[in-house]
């Protein structure tokens, strides 16, 4: 799986769900991003390719996540094989199993402007997005962020709306590329515990600074 669309996006409801069931996607998502603090969940990420004009899924991998505002995630996938990206607000680390190998970044600003900010980053998001409506499609309420900085590599994240929670993200690159995240069994809230996000290297790794 080519991971470095995801490093991107991770480098992009309290209200009851009947008053949401007919709300807009723009309503719905800021309510989301108002509202919930933390979450937890599942996610599947599929990579497509035109290919004659058709688009054609070429990779697929499953995980689950984790976040609490603002910018603290952990993002692992199980299938096709086992890596983890993990911040704590300051550093992002990129865990590989196969490899026991860990790679450091540091954030800086970055977050705010990043599809990884769609989820994970502070309430303030249209500071750093222009969102507007986009209409149904597929059974979801869809809206578009599209970055306000022209230094960003994405055109625009388009954002699945249902029930009041973001199922779908889907993200198109200034090269063309597709990555669609879909997202299940998503918990708002949950407790979690107050070293949730600190990351210890795996003894014996291989650490990189970048």
């Amino acid at each position: 799986m080519n991971n470095r669309v995801l490093i991107k996006l991770l480098t992009s409801i309290v209200i009851s769900f009947p008053l949401l069931a007919n709300a807009s996607a723009l309503e719905q998502f800021k309510a989301f991003v108002a509202n919930t603090k933390s979450a937890k969940g599942e996610f599947s990420q599929q990579q497509i390719k035109m290919v004659n004009g058709s688009p054609k899924i070429s990779k697929t991998a499953t995980g689950n996540f984790m976040f609490a505002r603002p910018g603290k995630f952990i993002w692992t996938y199980l299938k096709p094989y086992e890596q983890s990206l993990q911040t704590d607000g300051d550093q992002l680390y990129i865990y590989d199993k196969d490899l026991n190998q860990v790679t450091i970044k540091a954030l800086g600003g970055a977050l705010g402007a990043s599809p990884a900010a769609i989820l994970f980053g502070s309430t303030e998001l249209e500071k750093n997005f222009n969102l507007k409506e986009v209409g149904a499609k597929q059974g979801l309420e869809w809206l578009e962020a599209t970055p306000k900085s022209k230094d960003s590599q994405f055109e625009h994240i388009g954002i699945g709306m249902k029930d009041g929670l973001p199922i779908a993200l889907e993200l198109r690159d200034s090269f063309g590329q597709i990555s669609l995240v879909t997202l299940k069994d998503v918990e708002k809230n949950p407790s979690l515990k107050a070293d949730q996000f600190k990351f210890t290297v795996p003894t014996g790794a291989d650490v990189f600074r970048q």
